[in-house]
């Protein structure tokens, strides 16, 4: 599969993005901190992700990405009828993260969201996560180049702002899967993925999924 056409983040030195699923093992290099698996979501994905976003819920699980995780996840979702295509690709997703990770327990939270979950820009406290949204806006992130981390964490009288050049802000695209370091990752105390959830107007809904090995 070829390159896909990139985004600024092309001339980033710390990120990775291509079309092909060869570029997630990147983030074991050690400059990268964000690896993104560009995609379009089939629409069968689409239509199976939307089915399911009728009503708030949220799905949590830890341990092996497996049948017994495939039939709680049916029996949480709203629509269950129509959840083969989304529950397919969720299964696929955290077998890549076992095997990436070697490990064979992963973390998995499936949310449905109407409200900005982390509004504001921060770095996660653990080695890795992976990103994908199945609806709504794409989660955004900032090149080093845009922060000053001397901003991130709550927000205190004399703190600056994390955000230093607004038009530096990136955001993954519907069904992108991405994997970002965070400051659990060894190396990386300093410099882990700054990110946040995108902006949501009144009435948008988002189907977030995300995929911690443990």
């Amino acid at each position: 599969m070829p390159p896909s056409a990139l985004p600024a983040s092309l001339a980033i030195d710390h990120a990775a993005s291509d079309a092909d699923i060869s570029v997630l093992p990147r983030i074991f290099e050690d400059e990268i901190t964000i690896a993104i698996m560009t995609r379009t979501l089939p629409a069968d994905i689409v239509m199976s992700a939307q089915a399911q976003c009728t009503r708030a819920w949220q799905f949590s699980w830890l341990g092996s990405p497996d049948e017994t995780m495939h039939k709680d996840l049916r029996l949480r979702l709203p629509s269950p009828d129509a959840a083969d295509a989304l529950i397919e690709d969720v299964q696929t997703l955290a077998e890549a993260v076992a095997y990436l990770f070697d490990t064979e327990t992963v973390g998995i939270r499936l949310r449905h969201l109407d409200q900005t979950m982390c509004p504001r820009f921060h770095c996660d406290n653990l080695p890795v996560r992976l990103l994908t949204t199945y609806l709504g806006p794409g989660s955004e992130w900032l090149p080093d180049t845009a922060v000053d981390r001397a901003g991130l964490g709550a927000p205190i009288p004399g703190r600056p702002e994390a955000l230093t050049d607004a038009s530096a802000i990136q955001r993954l695209q519907l069904g992108d899967v991405a994997l970002i370091k965070g400051s659990g990752w060894e190396g990386c105390e300093t410099r882990g993925l700054v990110h946040r959830s995108p902006p949501m107007a009144a009435g948008d809904k988002r189907l977030l999924l995300t995929i911690d090995p443990a």
